[in-house]
């Protein structure tokens, strides 16, 4: 996705909210220290390899703190970038980087942080057929940009929200089947009220329910936290017939088994909700005085 697309009214309201949270009424130190036309060149730094993503989220932290900022990236989403790499440039008021600089940087390691793990996720799997996907697990307000991230380190979205993919998980079952409902009433409803071109999918905990559900008509079902074995079973069991995802304890110890299993997808909740920082550094230097 291009930087100009993906920077919509939505990134940009989340950017100023970002920007307002931090620096309040003002940014103090640098109003009691830097010289308002202080002119200065910064660089943002990759500090370990990784892969990037949210370098256009971070110009516009800039340029929304200070228009007057000239701001050139360097490596675009997706890129795989290595220690003491410079992926940003930014020329212009000091005190307007030093502005920017905590959002700037917290959007970019965050997002490149989610981007690296997905392709460590990505890279176990090389080789066989299976998808890498990403959850709702994701972080209020940053679900857009996070799961931008997941697509830079090679992984594939999962169901944006609610109100764009039909999954039928154990309290939906719990409450039809309260109301005296069967499975395959329950996918048949599905089907008839959502859109023609959504899939309707179903949360299986056993192999008992992955037959009921392919009984049922499901288009996708679900292994949740099933062992490899049983994973292996019902993949014998489908026989091509929907794809599987795998779903639940999934890590990089065992991904590349659970792909062996021969699951279409596998969803890991961790890509969104555990993945470490990139360590980034903004350096700002007075002008003529950066070195070389």
């Amino acid at each position: 996705m291009s930087g100009l697309r993906f920077i919509d009214a939505s990134v940009r309201k989340l950017v100023k909210i970002a920007l307002k949270e931090d620096i309040g009424a003002r940014d103090i130190t640098s109003q009691i220290l830097i010289p308002p036309d202080l002119k200065a060149e910064g660089e943002i730094l990759v500090k370990e390899e990784g892969v990037l993503a949210g370098a256009e989220v971070s110009r516009l932290a800039f340029e929304t703190a200070d228009p007057s900022l000239r701001v050139k990236v360097l490596r675009r989403d997706g890129s795989r970038v290595r220690k003491g790499e410079k992926v940003m440039e930014i020329k212009g008021s000091a005190a307007g980087m030093l502005k920017a600089e905590r959002v700037a940087l917290n959007f970019l390691q965050r997002l490149s942080g989610i981007a690296t793990q997905t392709s460590h996720y990505v890279r176990a799997v090389e080789g066989l057929p299976v998808k890498i996907m990403d959850t709702r697990k994701t972080t209020p307000g940053l679900r857009r940009l996070e799961k931008h991230a997941v697509r830079m380190g090679g992984g594939v979205n999962h169901r944006l929200g609610l109100y764009d993919g039909v999954i039928i998980k154990d309290n939906h079952l719990r409450l039809c089947r309260g109301l005296g409902m069967s499975l395959t009433d329950i996918v048949l409803q599905a089907k008839q009220k959502a859109s023609r071109r959504m899939d309707v999918e179903v949360e299986a905990k056993n192999l008992g329910e992955v037959r009921e559900a392919l009984d049922a008509g499901a288009d996708i079902v679900m292994l949740d936290n099933m062992s490899i074995e049983e994973m292996k079973a019902a993949v014998e069991l489908a026989a091509g017939r929907v794809p599987l995802e795998a779903s639940g304890g999934v890590s990089l110890r065992n991904v590349r088994a659970i792909a062996e299993t021969g699951v279409s997808m596998i969803s890991v909740g961790a890509l969104t909700h555990s993945s470490p920082s990139l360590d980034v550094s903004l350096e700002i230097y007075p002008r003529r005085q950066r070195p070389q």
